[in-house]
């Protein structure tokens, strides 16, 4: 009996959670490409300012793609999704969708935002030929905590890709990236 009830308030909790964030303003729904891009230039301002050595990051990239604001909920069964653009020389030449699946122990919703730096021509090349990019196939990637943005150095930037999170807010552990895919949108 305490076990069910346990179960059904986490459900509750859960439900409660998802549907605050879901009707919070700005959260990644179907925007306009000028609605991405203006969400994406608030998102790049707020991680340069909170993340230490990310505009350098950005700075030496071939190209930064930005997801603003990721929605992510679930009980057991979960789901995230968010929209963003990537941004060359400071212009945004295309629109994308990240979304995964995942399940297992979990309860709760978040929201959070991340930015991927493509440091390589190759890494750049597979986004942009390889018709769905998943995360954890292809090139690699390294997911930057801020410990590891502030020992970054021009020297020790070796890897395709860097992956650094911002904004992150809710009550699901964590934030990960491995079977995000990533696909092009039509905007």
């Amino acid at each position: 009996m305490l076990k069910m009830r346990l179960g059904a308030g986490l459900l509750a909790i859960a439900f409660a959670m998802t549907i605050d964030l879901a009707m919070t303003p700005g959260l990644a729904r179907g925007g306009s490409g000028a609605e991405i891009d203006r969400d994406v230039d608030a998102a790049l301002a707020s991680m340069y300012a909170s993340v230490p050595n990310s505009r350098q990051l950005g700075n030496q990239a071939k190209g930064v793609l930005v997801f603003p604001s990721i929605v992510k909920a679930g009980f057991l069964f979960g789901a995230q999704y968010g929209e963003g653009a990537l941004r060359q020389r400071g212009k945004t030449v295309g629109y994308y969708s990240t979304a995964a699946a995942s399940y297992g122990l979990q309860a709760g919703a978040q929201r959070f935002g991340y930015a991927l730096f493509f440091m390589s021509d190759s890494a750049i090349n597979y986004l942009g030929s390889s018709g769905g990019f998943e995360l954890g196939v292809g090139p690699s990637i390294v997911i930057l905590d801020q410990g590891k943005a502030r020992a970054l150095t021009s020297t020790t930037m070796q890897d395709d890709i860097y992956a650094v999170f911002f904004d992150q807010t809710g009550l699901m552990a964590g934030a990960g990236l491995q079977g995000s895919k990533i696909s092009r949108m039509d905007r």
